[in-house]
């Protein structure tokens, strides 16, 4: 008989996957940032690199915490949410929608991680990991201001130069 899954077993596999992902955003970031046309959305792919190499290490910590080694789980979701990424990149090459679709597409990568990090924090608060809950929050809190980030610059430039094209 198969031994029952815990809600320890389903942190660890969730922590797998972010893990995962991360990685795979650290490689896709600079094709973002070489694509993207305003300097503006240039400079803030640039910055979240650097904000997503520390989430990196974060989560190191948290393997740690808890006593696993740090290892990824393939993620399929990011893998094609990337992958989307890379379509926009390569269709509208040269247009001004590219920065529209560039947000777009970050905005989903940014809207997964959010969505793992709030359930993996609130996991994480139940079997009473508190050292790793501050953990994640802080990379939360990262990613929602990227998100904001990323919205400000979609309306106040992006989507208009889209549209009068």
């Amino acid at each position: 008989m198969a031994k029952e899954k815990t809600l320890e077993d389903l942190f660890y596999d969730t922590l797998k996957d972010i893990y995962f992902a991360e990685r795979q955003i650290l490689r896709a970031l600079p094709k973002m940032a070489r694509a993207a046309q305003s300097a503006e959305l240039k400079k803030g792919f640039e910055k979240h690199r650097e904000e997503t190499e520390g989430q990196v290490e974060r989560l190191q910590q948290v393997f740690e915490l808890i006593g696993k080694r740090a290892q990824g789980k393939t993620c399929e979701a990011i893998q094609g949410i990337i992958a989307e990424g890379e379509e926009i990149m390569e269709e509208f090459k040269g247009t001004s929608a590219l920065d529209a679709g560039l947000i777009s597409a970050a905005q989903a990568v940014e809207h997964y991680e959010i969505a793992r990090y709030g359930t993996l924090k609130t996991w994480a608060a139940t079997l009473g990991l508190k050292e790793v809950v501050g953990l994640l929050d802080q990379t939360l809190q990262q990613e929602t201001a990227t998100d904001k980030t990323l919205s400000q610059l979609a309306t106040t430039a992006a989507n208009q130069k889209a549209k009068a094209a």
